[in-house]
């Protein structure tokens, strides 16, 4: 049996591995004539992953870009933000992960003094 917390923190790091592949794109194409950043409603898409561990999320154009004279609205310092953003949740996800396991590890050792 897993504990729930495992599928939850599960989700978080697969819509957050989801938002950083639209991210990467995005800043690949930041040159690319009349590309359209796309990007994912975190919230939206974790409620989605809980509820189908196999859904995608739907990627949406951002409402709020300014677009350039050739059509492209990517605007990298934002992309940026949204990167290390995504990497801090990605980041701090893993490392809850990382203790909760050894934690429950420890817990399910037997006590070597017998008491």
């Amino acid at each position: 049996m897993q504990p729930a917390f495992f599928s939850f923190y599960s989700a978080v790091l697969n819509v957050a591995q989801d938002r950083e592949d639209l991210i990467a794109n995005n800043i690949a194409n930041a040159d690319t004539p009349g590309f359209k950043a796309t990007d994912v409603d975190f919230d939206a898409s974790l409620s989605q992953q809980m509820a189908d561990p196999g859904a995608v999320p739907a990627a949406q154009y951002r409402a709020d870009a300014t677009v350039g004279l050739n059509g492209n609205d990517v605007d990298l310092d934002s992309e940026r933000v949204e990167d290390a953003q995504n990497g801090e949740v990605m980041q701090s996800t893993a490392t809850f992960l990382r203790q909760s396991t050894a934690d429950l590890i420890t817990a399910l050792r037997p006590n070597p003094s017998g008491n």
